[in-house]
């Protein structure tokens, strides 16, 4: 006579709970998205590998989601999984936006006068599956998101999601800067680049600590460092948010206007504009996050 081991070996709410329809949608959306642009749509250059990248990588990783919480497997991993698929989904719907706003500006167009018919209706078909998919991604980052009084894991309160943005916007700055090949002119253009430099990496620990659920480990209540952190990173990024425009758009410095030799996606005052624009929108991130962080308690083992 066989004895039962306490419960089912299979989880179906994974696949048929509201979230789970969700992931499931995710893993359909995905996979068209991909096939029409790998069968006919077609994709070039570092945006359009870029995008093909964010919808096979979110793809892989939902899967393993679902297969882990189908199983059961994940209680075998030694990480936070809530925090893991909190941080994911957060992820995911960044990625996810920003690849359909990429592919469709880039690459979808209604005429056929460079393109034959058939490939423009692929790729106007991908584009519109690319935002279904973000649109399944935000779903779950709702659906999961901590509610008032709920005892939940860190990376699903605002603060934990706050923080996924916040290193995303980094990515973004870090990605002008690359075509911005003049902030070393100074040392104060210099200090703002330490100054995303050292947030992103801070904020990427904090992350990597409520995934994989060691926040233990630290000598202080993990609260504590939090704000302390967020204080620190608003004033840092406060000192950016000066100097930078000073000494990129100043005439004494810079150029208050765009110069007119610039090529159109290379220029370095583009990408100046753009890290002016995301230093003030990761400040703002930073702001909101001080206020929530004072208010939330989590546990890192969920």
């Amino acid at each position: 006579m066989m004895e039962s081991s306490g419960g089912p070996y299979l989880n179906t709410a994974a696949v048929a709970s509201p979230v789970g329809v969700a992931r499931l949608l995710q893993v359909a959306f995905g996979c068209t998205t991909f096939s029409l642009v790998a069968h006919q749509g077609g994709f070039s250059a570092a945006y359009g590998t870029f995008c093909m990248f964010v919808w096979c990588f979110c793809f892989a990783v939902t899967i393993f989601i679902i297969t882990c919480e189908f199983t059961h497997l994940h209680s075998c991993l030694s990480i936070s999984w809530g925090n893991f698929t909190a941080a994911f989904a957060m992820l995911a719907t960044l990625m996810s936006i920003t690849a359909a706003v990429i592919y469709s500006l880039y690459f979808a167009q209604f005429g056929c006068y460079s393109i034959s018919c058939k490939v423009r209706d692929f790729r106007i078909a991908a584009s519109v599956f690319a935002g279904l998919l973000f649109i399944a991604y935000a779903v779950e980052v709702f659906l999961t998101r901590a509610k008032p009084g709920q005892v939940t894991s860190y990376m699903a309160t605002v603060s934990g999601l706050l923080k996924i943005v916040q290193a995303f916007v980094a990515c973004i700055i870090f990605g002008a800067l690359v075509n911005d090949n003049q902030y070393s002119n100074y040392v104060a253009t210099q200090w703002c680049v330490a100054v995303y430099s050292f947030c992103f990496v801070v904020t990427v620990v904090v992350v990597a600590f409520n995934v994989t659920g060691r926040t233990a480990m630290l000598r202080c209540p993990f609260e504590r460092f939090v704000v302390i952190y967020t204080f620190v990173a608003i004033l840092m990024y406060v000192s950016a948010a000066v100097i930078w425009p000073v000494f990129c758009f100043d005439s004494k410095y810079g150029s208050p206007w765009r110069p007119y030799q610039c090529s159109q996606g290379k220029c370095p005052w583009d990408s100046q504009l753009v890290i002016a624009i995301f230093t003030y929108v990761n400040l703002v991130l930073y702001t909101v996050d001080l206020a929530y962080s004072q208010r939330i308690r989590f546990v890192s083992h969920l």
